[in-house]
């Protein structure tokens, strides 16, 4: 079969073993990007009638399907009469698009942007320019009008931005600061508003002996943001320009590395070869030691640290010493921020072996073997509404409290937020426990755990809508992930700033499904949130946080949309069931089936042709909420319950809407998502003010319930 690949950095163009392939007309090629925009997924055939006409003529399905002939034939030129496509395929409603996952550029750009992110700064630096020389013009380019290239287009050119910062970036970290200016310089003049990239330039004139032109470009990123954004530079400037006035040593570029610590590794391990021999409890203690290591470095050694995890508990529990396995178990202390197992039947053996471990501790066992057995307990059952979870971890911080060791209090308090998402509403008690695991942690030098004080409060603060605040505490985290070497905490950093412009985007207006009427600057707001989301998620790729990635992207990308509706601003947004929504499919498939059985009732039938191709009714919008369950006790509580609110408004089912306003009273002055620090749905109380509008309308009342 011949290989054909496609190009969509710039205008769209298909090339085969023999040369460029003929597309036809703007029609067939824009049936061929929309499909390539939907990655391998199954495209309905009443969605790409819509995306190609505003108004669909007579027989529109059926040019439709004359335009995917026209195209087959173009891509397999040699397939034989009636023997089934391979690239160009018809599966179910719909066609799909099956190139290799190289065949696309945009989509070996995006593998080789987050390969870059792996690898020291030379290799970095090369890997990123043959990436970026994939681009012959803006993404897409002959379709920069079309609703459906819209999200792509952004996505892709965020990702390009980041990349010629991370390339600026390894140019700082090779010594090479004044190759690193000249397309800093070029790269700021298109795009005025990019802080890192201000800072970036800053330094590298700073570092190129032109301190007088770093505070001059410091003083041009003031007045570009206040231009362009109406906003002050934000703690990372303002810190770079006094380090830069001060002279800080910290800016000077860095030193080679000291082979010293390889070699030391070397021997170590050659010693303890030698020493301890077949000892299997001192070996398998040394294991455990090394897998929490192991954990923090992200990626492929985060999947590996949880697989030899297991594998550790096992074998302390064959040699029948509940000590040694109750050590061995409360050794993987390693903090963690995110409220959803990355694999939760490994997580639920974790459980079982500490329930069975603290079971079987002989009497006069110490209370710290105790405390961490609970401490690990509470952290593994995150989001699982377990009653031993709250339970374990009011248990193991009281022991903690009751002992001088603020390694296991700080172990401990880990467990307690982990538990501490319940219900709605409890950011300020999420803050209080950030608060004291940072005071805990900077106190005794304890720098995971800093990060993770952190980063809590950075959740919390943009809960309660304190960005200013949380801004600083994504400033520190950065700081000390660099110094430290912990790049799994700069994805959750990326993601928050990803969620600012969400949260900028959302204040501004956004329109809902089509965009029709929205003012540009809103409209050009919430491209540049789906871009930011989009560009984050790419740094999950390969992060080995699947409980975290799962679902994560299109749900942020529908919580830009659905809080410009809650505030009265846009259509109820069109949910495409067809998207990877990991654990949130349930939600979705409601308010999927719920904006199509609205768009039907308002007479809109072209609108109420749902992604999935099928018209959904208001019963069976109805009987989705009516079995959809309480949304796990994670960070995304009050998120998932505005999808239910907003699903729940749109057929109106008082049911639902007087459960999620129970749910979600308790939070009524929080930002919904935003507790996650990683997307935001608009403020809860413009939900609870519509559901009030509803019931009240339904009972004939005129006013709340509830207090304002």
């Amino acid at each position: 079969m011949e290989r054909v690949t496609f190009a969509v950095l710039g205008p769209l163009a298909a090339e085969g073993d023999g040369g460029v392939l003929a597309l036809k007309g703007p029609r067939h090629r824009a049936v061929l990007a929309r499909l390539i925009v939907a990655r391998r997924r199954v495209v309905p055939a009443r969605r790409l009638v819509a995306d190609l006409w505003e108004e669909p003529p007579d027989g529109a399905l059926g040019a439709v399907q004359t335009f995917v002939g026209a195209l087959r034939r173009a891509l397999e030129p040699d397939r034989p009469p009636r023997a089934p496509a391979r690239l160009l395929v018809t599966e179910g409603p719909g066609y799909a698009l099956r190139p290799e996952p190289d065949a696309v550029d945009a989509w070996r750009f995006e593998a080789a942007v987050a390969e870059a992110a792996r690898l020291p700064p030379a290799a970095a630096r090369d890997r990123l320019e043959a990436a970026l020389a994939l681009w012959r013009g803006p993404a897409y380019a002959d379709f920069a009008a079309e609703d459906w290239a819209r999200g792509e287009r952004s996505r892709l050119t965020e990702l390009r931005l980041r990349a010629v910062e991370r390339r600026a970036a390894a140019l700082l970290a090779l010594g090479l600061a004044a190759e690193a200016v000249p397309d800093l310089d070029a790269h700021l003049a298109e795009q005025p508003w990019r802080e890192d990239a201000w800072g970036l330039l800053a330094l590298a004139l700073y570092r190129a002996g032109r301190q007088g032109d770093a505070l001059a470009a410091l003083r041009r990123a003031r007045a570009a943001l206040a231009a362009e954004l109406g906003l002050d530079p934000g703690p990372e400037l303002r810190r770079l320009e006094r380090d830069i006035l001060a002279q800080d040593p910290r800016l000077d570029p860095p030193r080679e590395p000291s082979t010293a610590a390889a070699r030391l590794w070397s021997e170590a391990a050659t010693a303890y070869d030698r020493t301890v021999g077949d000892g299997a409890r001192a070996r398998l203690e040394a294991a455990v030691a090394l897998i929490r290591s192991l954990a923090v470095t992200g990626g492929g050694g985060l999947e590996a640290a949880r697989r030899h995890r297991v594998e550790a508990v096992a074998a302390a529990e064959e040699l029948g010493d509940p000590e040694l396995t109750a050590r061995v178990i409360g050794a993987y202390d390693v903090p963690a921020i995110w409220t959803r197992a990355d694999d939760p039947e490994q997580a639920r053996q974790i459980v079982d072996a500490a329930v069975r471990t603290l079971a079987a501790l002989p009497a006069g066992a110490h209370d710290g073997a105790r405390c961490r057995l609970l401490a690990t307990v509470a952290l593994e059952s995150r989001g699982t509404r377990s009653p031993r979870g709250p339970r374990a971890a009011r248990e193991a911080e009281r022991l903690a409290r009751g002992l001088d060791d603020p390694a296991l209090l700080a172990f401990a308090l880990n467990g307690r937020f982990m538990q501490s998402c319940t219900r709605a509403g409890l950011a300020p008690e999420r803050d209080a426990i950030g608060a004291e695991l940072l005071a805990l942690a900077a106190r005794h030098g304890m720098a995971t755990y800093e990060v993770l004080g952190h980063l809590i409060r950075l959740q919390a603060l943009a809960a309660l809508g304190d960005f200013p605040a949380a801004d600083e505490h994504a400033a520190a985290v950065d700081r000390l992930a660099e110094r430290h070497e912990l790049p799994l905490a700069e994805v959750f950093t990326e993601w928050y700033r990803a969620m600012r412009v969400a949260a900028v985007a959302s204040a501004g207006g956004a329109d809902g499904a089509d965009g029709a009427g929205e003012a540009g600057g809103a409209g050009e707001a919430r491209e540049r949130a789906e871009g930011a989301f989009r560009a984050a998620a790419a740094r999950l790729d390969g992060a080995g946080m699947p409980g975290l990635e799962g679902g994560l992207l299109p749900l942020a990308l529908l919580g830009v949309r659905l809080g410009a509706w809650a505030e009265g601003r846009g259509q109820l947004p069109v949910v495409d069931p067809g998207e990877d929504w990991g654990p949130y499919r349930p939600w979705a498939e409601a308010l999927a089936l719920a904006a199509s059985a609205a768009s039907a009732a308002a007479g809109s039938a072209s609108a109420s042709v749902s992604a999935s191709g099928r018209t959904g009714g208001a019963a069976e919008a109805r009987s989705a909420l009516h079995v959809l369950p309480e949304p796990p006790a994670d960070l995304l509580y009050e998120a998932l319950c505005c999808v239910e609110a907003a699903a729940a408004l749109a057929v109106g089912d008082r049911p639902a809407l007087v459960r999620a306003r129970a749910r979600l009273l308790p939070a009524a002055a929080e930002l919904a998502g935003a507790g996650s620090g990683l997307l935001v749905f608009g403020r809860v109380r413009d939900y609870l003010d519509g559901i009030d509008t509803a019931l009240a309308e339904s009972e004939g009342l005129g006013g709340s319930e509830g207090p304002a």
